[in-house]
């Protein structure tokens, strides 16, 4: 991978709609049993974010390893809200025949105001020896 795509930013993906069906859905599949909206919730979009990218960069999904999830919020996710998210490679580094990427990728609503942002570590396996 060359260091080129470092501080790319992707397409948005969005606006999702964040509907009380959704987060119930999900709040029932990860077992959270508390009022509101999950925090880690905008994974949802995040995977579409990321999806996209592995798309445009023609990256195989089966050769990536999740390494870390963050989650940093200007305010929490609501029911209702419409958000909108875009991905930034943020870091690469080559260890050993693999790439280790640093994603950042910003949620906004529908004001154009800032969510939260999901920073991730994702790592690229290098060809099989």
């Amino acid at each position: 991978m060359d260091s080129s795509i470092v501080g790319r930013q992707f397409a948005p993906v969005g606006p999702y709609l964040v509907s009380t069906e959704k987060v119930r859905e999900f709040a029932t599949a990860i077992g959270w049993e508390h009022d509101g909206v999950p925090p880690t919730f905008p994974i949802v979009l995040a995977g579409a974010s990321m999806n996209a990218f592995l798309d445009e960069l023609d990256l195989d999904l089966s050769r990536i390893i999740h390494g870390d999830q963050r989650f940093a919020y200007e305010r929490p996710v609501a029911a209702g809200d419409e958000l909108v998210s875009t991905l930034t490679v943020a870091s690469l580094r080559q260890i050993g025949g693999n790439d280790i990427i640093g994603t950042s990728t910003t949620f906004t609503d529908a004001s154009g105001a800032l969510v939260c942002t999901a920073t991730a570590t994702l790592v690229h396996r290098g060809a099989e020896a």
